[in-house]
């Protein structure tokens, strides 16, 4: 079906053209249709006990006292329990049967009882080695690393080459030569694929792969991609001999399955080589698509030791979604693969508990803006951030540390553009200087401090990324690709437009919405 709608060009002007709309599969409709019966139904069930049950009424009001008081003793971050004190205490009944059924964050019994099983399988590489030496080199970067490989559950690496991509094309060109050279098997994870000319081109190579005797596993997130694939897309993939399944498959349940989606991008050839960055397999990411003027994503590729860890984090997800075990990880993990380099890297995954008991991503970034001495340097599409991370970004530009925020000029939600903008004026007042890209929508999410850390990998700066969904990122200490890193920063900042030095007036409606959507943003 096609529908007119407005597109940005390159320049970011409106023009009014026909764009490709496909339907949301039947699937995902009722099982939202579903989720709101559920929900309906077990208020409407609690209004006709207190009108018709005597003194049920004070059931209903030592509940509303007990969420209040579970929600204020959690040990959640404040800045989560304010919207939730708001909803129970505000909307009559209706507050607290919410609460009890989508607060809660974390994974169902049945995923728990698998990880336990899943966590015998990952890879257990010994550190002591390389950390003892990364120790002597400093001790901060030590400290940095052994915090994110006890947070993460991972290791770190040497011997491992990267090259930086700093557009979505780049990276798919490297990509489909890479996935060309598959002898023994090819992994891919992702929160987005939609067919045109990026997925078609790597489709037709998987299936070659496939039909010669290499082993194709491909998994996506069943929200992520409700509106560019069928609902059944994965029997598809089934018939071409690649074995795909959805991440986290929608049930239509009163729950919290809206949460912990896969927000992971992932490819692993042989064991030996890994792809991972903002770029997802759908063409506006490689600007055959151009839908918010210019799309700036970046990606990296790893080639060596390192690759070990994205293996696992994708057997992991895996073997989450599928009814029948992976027999072993071990024989798909890095072989031996010769490749020297000084740098230190570490790959690692990020996501809910009882997987994650620590906000990993937050806490890395954290660890940059508290321990930088000359810059640190961001780039992400969204600005949905707590009090807590708002102040290391404030406290670090005040004790004189360069910390400069690249965002979109050209947005893709005009809401959390809003909310993006709303934390300009705080964080400029202390010193921190904000970009926005003016050729068009930026989606790259990279970090780096002092040439010498640098993270690149799927998490945005807000509530999504840093709190509710499987993420992941590659942590680097040393390596020669920082240098490549901050030179794209570099050029992405000249293009782009200085709001210091370009103050934007806010509307009353704009100031409306913004205090109205930042007060539930955490809930978002």
């Amino acid at each position: 079906m096609k529908k007119t709608v407005k597109i940005y060009n390159l320049w970011g002007k409106e023009k009014v053209t026909e764009k490709e709309i496909q339907h949301i599969p039947v699937r995902f409709i009722l099982a939202m249709l579903l989720i709101l019966l559920e929900t309906a139904a077990v208020i409407a069930i609690v209004i006709l006990c207190a009108l018709y049950i005597p003194y049920f009424y004070l059931a209903m009001w030592a509940t509303e006292i007990f969420c209040v008081l579970k929600i204020i003793n959690s040990e959640e971050n404040p800045d989560y329990k304010i919207p939730w004190l708001l909803f129970v205490l505000v909307v009559p009944v209706a507050g607290f049967m919410i609460y009890f059924m989508f607060y809660d964050r974390k994974l169902s019994k049945k995923q728990i009882k698998r990880i336990a099983t899943i966590g015998n399988q990952q890879v257990h590489t010994p550190d002591g080695t390389v950390l003892e030496q990364l120790k002597k080199e400093d001790k901060l970067a030590y400290s940095q690393a052994n915090h994110l490989c006890r947070m993460a559950n991972t290791h770190v690496y040497r011997n491992t080459q990267m090259k930086y991509y700093p557009m979505g094309e780049d990276l798919y060109a490297a990509m489909l030569e890479d996935l060309k050279t598959a002898e023994k098997f090819i992994f891919m994870e992702y929160f987005i694929i939609e067919e045109g000319i990026f997925w078609d081109s790597i489709l037709e190579v998987l299936k070659e792969k496939a039909a010669n005797g290499v082993e194709v596993r491909v998994l996506y997130d069943d929200i992520g991609c409700m509106c560019t694939l069928p609902g059944n897309y994965y029997k598809t993939l089934e018939n071409y001999g690649i074995n795909a399944k959805c991440f986290s498959r929608l049930k239509g349940q009163a729950d919290n399955e809206f949460n912990n989606r896969s927000h992971r991008k992932i490819t692993v050839i042989d064991g030996r080589v890994g792809f991972t960055g903002g770029v997802n397999i759908a063409d506006e990411y490689i600007n055959e698509k151009v839908m918010y003027g210019l799309w700036k994503d970046v990606g990296i590729r790893l080639e060596g030791e390192a690759v070990t860890q994205l293996t696992s984090i994708f057997l992991a997800d895996y073997e989450l979604n599928v009814k029948t075990p992976v027999p072993a990880f071990a024989p798909y993990f890095w072989n031996g693969h010769s490749v020297e380099n000084d740098g230190y890297v570490v790959p690692f995954g990020d996501g809910p508990g009882p997987i994650f008991k620590h906000n990993v991503g937050k806490t890395m970034i954290m660890h940059m803006l508290n321990h930088a001495q000359d810059y640190v340097y961001m780039m992400s599409p969204y600005l949905i951030i707590d009090n807590e991370l708002c102040q290391a970004m404030e406290n670090a530009a005040m004790r004189g540390v360069d910390v400069r925020l690249v965002t979109p000029h050209i947005p893709d939600k005009k809401i959390v553009f809003v909310m993006t903008r709303s934390h300009y004026k705080r964080l400029m007042d202390a010193g921190v200087k904000v970009y926005e890209f003016e050729p068009g929508f930026v989606h790259a999410k990279v970090y780096m401090s002092d040439d010498k850390y640098a993270i690149v990998g799927t998490i945005n700066l807000d509530y999504r990324s840093l709190v509710h969904h499987f993420e992941n990122g590659v942590w680097m200490y040393q390596h020669e690709v920082i240098q490549d890193i901050k030179a794209d920063f570099e050029d992405t900042m000249a293009r782009s437009i200085d709001m210091t030095e370009n103050p934007f007036n806010e509307t009353l409606l704009n100031r409306f919405i913004r205090a109205l959507v930042r007060a539930l943003s955490p809930m978002l």
